[in-house]
């Protein structure tokens, strides 16, 4: 729980777990009457894509001229930001209340999720099965689930890459090489519908008697219990955060034009190794051993502030969530100054002594390998319209005349 008490500050955590105790009942209640005893993930997915794909299909058909809002000229020029323009089943992200994965919080996830240990952080793999099937499943599920993941862990035995590459750019290439065996390309080359596509030099052997975050951590070289725990409740809280962000939306882009899973998780990948997306943890680290070592560990809250002034000054972003926020909100930018789980995820694991601050990234794209490769609903092929400065002259023109 402690690395939970770092996604968000202490106010909002207070607050959102009294209204959870009020809900959480229903929640329990409705995922129960959802609940079955087949261990069989791909029985569960057959039965519910269909009923999904109806579903779709009845709303754009009885309200698709419905509107949604209005676009201005910030939303375009500013990135789309705040555009609602996608539709992303698996999670729904609130700036008060934070991330719910198929309804549920983060603490509800952590109560109703199967944990590896009585009491522990959740699995995983029960993530995946509850953003997959929107059902919480049950510790029988979860291990069949697992064993069924370990027994696709073999790799095909290619060359190295040369040492010193970055851990993502290893991780992307990686990724891209297996898509030389990809059922979903054979499928496609054999003219199968597209409805019908879905179903340091030495190598730490995989433990079969591991979960996926267990092994993850195990692979690494980290076999100490907390860490094993920290690993379930990182991959688990990093799979998915709603898909307008820079490496889910560009999974889902190339997913769109029927590119197979690798093509579409390398190029998901490429985005989350941006230093504006999936290195936040990495710079956030880096910027407070910056602050140890200009102004020391005994720091005063003054000379912080100071510091933090001079790092946005500077034209960077860090957070911490005592000093920063209000700083953050008297600088006028900034709509929600709290701190997501970037503030605290690379502490943490430099704490647990995973210190190669270059590989977190790498972290983060195991987790959101989860899903990323989502896309039973067969969306079509997105195709944003696009507009040149000259139109948006003569339109802002045109409407102020009118």
């Amino acid at each position: 729980m402690s690395f939970f008490r770092g996604v968000s500050s202490l106010s909002k955590l207070r607050s959102r777990l009294n209204q959870s105790n009020n809900n959480l009942g229903n929640s329990v209640r409705w995922l129960q009457m959802q609940s079955s005893s087949d261990l069989d993930l791909k029985s569960h997915l057959k039965e519910l894509i269909p009923e999904q794909q109806d579903r779709l299909k009845k709303i754009k058909s009885d309200h698709g001229k419905v509107q949604l809002g209005n676009i201005t000229i910030d939303m375009v020029i500013g990135g789309m930001r705040g555009m609602t323009g996608l539709l992303w089943e698996t999670s729904l992200l609130d700036a008060d209340e934070g991330i719910r994965f198929r309804g549920l919080s983060i603490p509800e996830c952590q109560k109703l999720l199967p944990a590896a240990n009585p009491g522990g952080e959740p699995l995983p793999e029960g993530l995946l099965w509850l953003l997959l099937t929107g059902k919480v499943p049950s510790k029988e599920q979860v291990d069949a689930l697992s064993q069924e993941l370990r027994s696709r862990a073999t790799v095909p035995d290619y060359d190295a890459l040369p040492v010193n590459s970055h851990p993502m750019t290893q991780f992307a290439t990686g990724v891209m090489a297996l898509q030389v065996q990809s059922e979903f390309q054979k499928a496609y080359e054999n003219g199968i519908h597209k409805s019908k596509m879905h179903k340091d030099g030495k190598v730490v052997q995989m433990d079969d008697s591991l979960d996926y975050g267990g092994n993850f951590s195990h692979m690494l070289g980290f076999d100490d219990p907390k860490m094993l725990e920290l690993m379930r409740l990182y991959v688990t809280i990093h799979s998915d955060h709603e898909g307008g962000n820079v490496s889910a939306h560009t999974g889902h882009l190339v997913a769109s034009a029927l590119s197979d899973p690798y093509l579409s998780f390398a190029a998901a990948l490429n985005g989350l190794a941006g230093p504006l997306h999936g290195l936040a943890n990495q710079e956030v680290l880096l910027w407070i051993k910056s602050v140890v070592k200009e102004c020391g560990e005994n720091i005063s809250t003054e000379q912080l502030k100071d510091y933090v002034w001079k790092t946005l000054n500077g034209g960077k972003v860090s957070k911490l969530y005592e000093v920063v926020p209000p700083i953050l909100t008297e600088l006028g930018k900034v709509k929600n100054p709290w701190p997501n789980v970037d503030a605290h995820s690379g502490v943490l694991l430099n704490y647990y002594g995973l210190t190669e601050a270059r590989y977190y990234t790498v972290l983060f794209g195991v987790s959101r390998s989860i899903v990323l490769a989502l896309r039973a609903l067969g969306l079509p092929l997105e195709r944003p319209k696009s507009i040149t400065m000259e139109w948006l002259e003569k339109h802002c023109k045109k409407a102020a005349s009118s």
